[in-house]
């Protein structure tokens, strides 16, 4: 086998491949020999076809299955002897000028493909990264406690006009230009005042209803509402009131505690265990801003050609998820969605991917053992029996190979860190588990 390279631009390669026919000539004759013994040609009988009928019969087509796996098997022998890192696929041809008819003494063809770009990690001595902090405060346990009390609340009917925060009851039609419209009617509706689970403008005129109230309300549906039908016109909703209740919510008592599961210890043991249980997300949430942090950092610091092929398979890997997500909420047609849709995303997570594993491979991490193992329990934490789910972990190699994969990444963090400056900035706990509620004006 003889292999030329006949091209190399930025990261795409073209090598010519020869192959003596002997070879091929000799694969031929090996398999026709042995579909000689099963053929069945009408004439003879089976074991006793003449070799010179099954050739013509079907040399042309073993022929064409023998140098498709020759081409496989010299392809990859190419790579080794010549020393190069494929990316994605190859596209083969056969060479335009070369005489690849059964007569010649070889058979020629073109591979085209890409290889793994070099690539020299950037130095990141004197670079400041911003690494997240935070804690679990007393008070943060306090408002996860009220948010559990309304999980829990009580509503009860009441003799007076309704106020925010109160529970109307009704049945509504809704109407645009007298004509009722698709999933605009409901009966006995509740609706908490205040909440914004309507449009606006349509819990608010229900302030001061009593039972019994029958009245219409007009409304707007904003101009990027959903349905687009019914985006940026005017609605009327004709409602009657049917209850108004107030809401009780449960005391915070040993009661309370047993209804969460805590037997024992009253109110501190479910203090105690909430906050074990922030503490868990806390820290999960902190590992991922910091490494999302990281990731930026590498990004930004390192340059390099991407393969094409690469990014186009990841563009294919990413519309299937959209459409799987999209099938799976029960829509039976998906639009078109083209390459430029996902192209960005692709880009960053193949070179995110190509630079984690030249980090991996330069600096010879192994995923650690031990963190392998407290990265399982944690998630085993928060399931009834731990040791069932870390036992399962340990048995499934996918599953276990999956949890290396996030430690690795988290260890590559850390290595950057070490690298880097670090700028420690301390954040509340509701900032770090809810970023874009954090942000919104009080």
């Amino acid at each position: 086998m003889q292999v030329t390279e006949e091209s190399a631009t930025g990261l795409e390669r073209k090598i010519r491949v020869q192959v003596p026919s002997d070879e091929i000539d000799s694969a031929v004759q090996d398999r026709l020999k042995s579909l000689a013994k099963t053929a069945r040609i009408n004439g003879f009988r089976p074991g006793k076809v003449p070799m010179q009928v099954v050739r013509k019969r079907f040399g042309p087509q073993v022929r064409q299955e023998v140098l498709g796996d020759v081409i496989n098997k010299s392809y990859m022998e190419a790579l080794e002897q010549e020393n190069y890192r494929p990316a994605g696929m190859p596209s083969i041809e056969p060479v335009a000028d070369a005489d690849n008819s059964e007569d010649s003494d070889s058979f020629s063809y073109h591979a085209t493909f890409e290889v793994y770009p070099e690539i020299e990690i950037a130095d990141l001595t004197g670079t400041s990264i911003d690494k997240t902090v935070s804690s679990v405060g007393s008070s943060d346990i306090d408002e996860m406690i009220e948010t559990l009390r309304k999980q829990r609340i009580e509503w009860n009917e009441v003799d007076r006009p309704a106020e925010n925060d109160d529970q109307v009851v009704m049945d509504f039609t809704g109407s645009i230009d007298g004509e009722e419209f698709a999933g605009g009617e409901a009966k006995d509706a509740p609706l908490v005042l205040g909440s914004g689970s309507m449009i606006p403008g349509f819990e608010e005129q229900l302030l001061g209803s009593v039972k019994g109230d029958e009245k219409t309300i007009t409304v707007e549906f904003p101009e990027d509402y959903r349905a687009t039908e019914l985006a940026g016109k005017e609605a009327s909703f004709a409602i009657k009131v049917n209850g108004v209740n107030e809401s009780t919510l449960p005391e915070v008592n040993d009661e309370f505690a047993k209804a969460f599961g805590v037997e024992e210890g009253g109110v501190e043991a479910l203090r105690a265990d909430i906050q074990k249980n922030m503490e868990r997300e806390l820290g999960q949430a902190l590992e991922s801003r910091n490494k999302q942090a990281v990731m930026e950092i590498l990004l930004e610091k390192n340059e390099f050609e991407i393969p094409a092929s690469m990014i186009k398979e990841e563009v294919g890997r990413l519309r299937q998820q959209i459409v799987e997500q999209m099938q799976g909420q029960g829509q039976t047609e998906t639009p078109t969605l083209g390459d430029e849709l996902f192209q960005g995303d692709a880009e960053r997570r193949v070179k995110l991917g190509l630079l984690i594993a030249e980090i991996i491979k330069k600096n010879e991490i192994k995923p650690d053992p031990d963190k392998v193992k407290s990265t399982i329990e944690s998630i085993a934490s928060s399931y009834e029996d731990p040791k069932q789910v870390v036992d399962y972990y340990y048995g499934n190699q996918e599953y276990l190979q999956n949890v290396e994969g996030l430690v690795l990444e988290q260890q590559v963090t850390d290595w950057a860190l070490q690298q880097a400056t670090v700028v420690e900035k301390s954040m509340e706990f509701k900032e770090v588990m809810n970023p874009e509620q954090a942000q919104q004006p009080a």
